[in-house]
């Protein structure tokens, strides 16, 4: 018999592709987890984990129980989701993972609806950027994570994730005052081509999304600057330092004086926002109602 304990080890050190990192994800000792991987070979009769470098990778049989152990962690959470339901768990606290602009576009307008439609339910909201949400799902930490899509992100298809698509939203081209295409109504990336560019740091879901705009637009962009405070981003380009692409809600309540916004012309720059559970979670009854009312203040979001 497999311990599905076991399983939550093996894919923690599918996730994170060392022994101590894994260790460190599920608040046990390096030498614990590799007992209970030791204990889970022996349970299956095969070679779970080989050395790769540094860290190690599954073998064949690890990938086929790795499979099966998506879909039993999952058939978990929905027997506890259902038990909960059971037992009339109208009450109680949710943790949430989301990044500052999802926060202040879905995130704080369902708290407000959550209060009066089920004032049982309390979210605690961890500030996290969109590509860290997952990592603190997967992890355990979060019970649902407000992300955006960015590459390498687990796809729709991961068996460990229940995914729900929110909103897209454009990102916008931030120039100088006097930059000599600030008077035209859109502005065409490729005409930015040779400008320096003001960006978020490698890893952040909108450098991403800069990358591949540019990309699609024929270059490269030549980062002169990085910040991922995109208040700061927009500073540096008020004071000369280059162009950049910003998230349209960002740019709200900032002080514009200093540069012009201008919509992209031709293929639109643009971040999708979803919503996500560990697979099998999204029925439980204090987190649907968290996944009705984001999606309900997601349609107010303005769409490109």
């Amino acid at each position: 018999m497999i311990d599905p304990r076991r399983l939550r080890v093996l894919r923690a050190v599918a996730d994170h592709r060392t022994v101590t990192a894994a260790a460190a994800a599920l608040y046990l000792t390096p030498s614990a987890v590799s007992q209970q991987l030791a204990a889970l070979e022996q349970e299956t009769g095969h070679a779970l984990l080989t050395r790769s470098g540094r860290g190690v990778r599954l073998t064949a049989a690890g990938e086929i129980l790795l499979g099966h152990a998506h879909e039993v962690l999952a058939q978990l959470e929905r027997a506890e989701a259902e038990l909960a339901a059971y037992a009339g768990g109208s009450a109680g606290e949710v943790t949430v993972a989301a990044f500052a602009t999802g926060i202040a576009e879905v995130l704080a307008p369902a708290i407000a609806r959550l209060a009066v439609d089920h004032p049982g339910i309390r979210l605690r909201v961890r500030d996290a950027e969109g590509d860290q949400s997952l990592p603190l799902l997967l992890d355990g930490e979060a019970d649902l994570a407000l992300a955006v899509e960015y590459r390498g992100a687990p796809g729709a298809d991961d068996g460990r994730l229940s995914v729900l698509p929110l909103y897209a939203e454009p990102f916008d081209a931030v120039l100088p005052v006097g930059h000599r295409l600030a008077g035209l109504p859109t502005v065409s990336l490729a005409e930015l081509s040779d400008s320096d560019w003001v960006g978020q740091y490698p890893g952040n879901p909108c450098h991403d999304v800069t990358l591949l705009a540019c990309e699609l637009a024929g270059f490269q962009p030549r980062f002169a600057h990085s910040s991922d405070d995109f208040r700061a981003v927009t500073a540096l380009v008020g004071a000369g330092a280059g162009v950049a692409l910003v998230p349209r809600s960002a740019l709200r309540g900032m002080d514009l004086k200093e540069v012009q916004v201008r919509p992209v012309s031709g293929p639109a720059a643009t971040r999708r926002v979803f919503a996500a559970t560990r697979r099998g979670a999204e029925t439980h009854p204090l987190i649907a109602p968290v996944l009705s009312a984001l999606t309900r203040e997601a349609q107010r979001v303005p769409t490109p």
